[in-house]
């Protein structure tokens, strides 16, 4: 009777929803042990499907792992996308605090997404590095349109290290958040915001 009735909640599930369940099985997974030691048939145990039936959604686990990483980036790029005819420094706050509920939301998926660049995988690594430069580029598109920002791009050549920089340097923060740190979102928010200001504010 059990088996039957996982049968019947299999099917009620359309493509996307189960693609969706398979990628947020995978983030727990990939989130909390390296690649090498997350398992196929971990996630196809977990989801109540049989191992074929996550292979035809992914191939391999590498395809797989390259979709958590790539679901988990668009999600980012979606929640922090600038404004335009917003300054930079008004959209910063809001934008940073878009950024922490995504990341306190999806934990997993968050810690997964930064996981992989130690994968081991070099495709896996490639997916990851796009989807960190496709971050810096919402970045300094949203610099390079902002009144005051802007001329800055002519007169330092060295904004998009800074801004490369400061991506990191907000990943180890909330890595670290995640982890327990005293600080409230509130204050992580505001942490991260003084560091780009000053970065790119700051005497070349």
């Amino acid at each position: 009777m059990a088996a039957n009735q996982g049968e019947r909640t299999r099917r009620r599930l359309s493509t996307e929803e189960r693609r969706e369940q398979l990628l947020s099985v995978g983030a727990r997974l990939f989130s909390e042990s390296p690649y090498d030691d997350v398992w196929i048939e971990q996630v196809a145990e977990i989801a109540g499907v049989s191992r074929g039936l996550l292979y035809h959604y992914f191939p391999t686990k590498r395809d797989f792992f390259a979709a958590v990483v790539e679901r988990e980036s668009e999600r980012m790029l979606r929640m922090t996308a600038a404004v335009p005819g917003i300054p930079v420094r008004a959209q910063l706050a809001s934008g940073l605090d878009a950024y922490l509920t995504y990341v306190a939301a999806h934990a997993h998926g968050y810690r997964a997404f930064h996981r992989a660049d130690a994968s081991g995988d070099q495709a896996v690594r490639r997916v990851y590095r796009r989807a960190l430069a496709a971050q810096e580029r919402q970045i300094l598109a949203a610099l390079g349109a902002d009144p005051e920002f802007g001329p800055v791009f002519e007169q330092r050549p060295d904004v998009r290290l800074a801004v490369r920089g400061w991506l990191a340097f907000t990943t180890a923060v909330c890595l670290e958040w995640l982890r327990g740190s005293d600080l409230s979102r509130e204050q992580v928010g505001e942490l991260c915001a003084r560091a780009l200001l000053g970065v790119i504010a700051g005497p070349a």
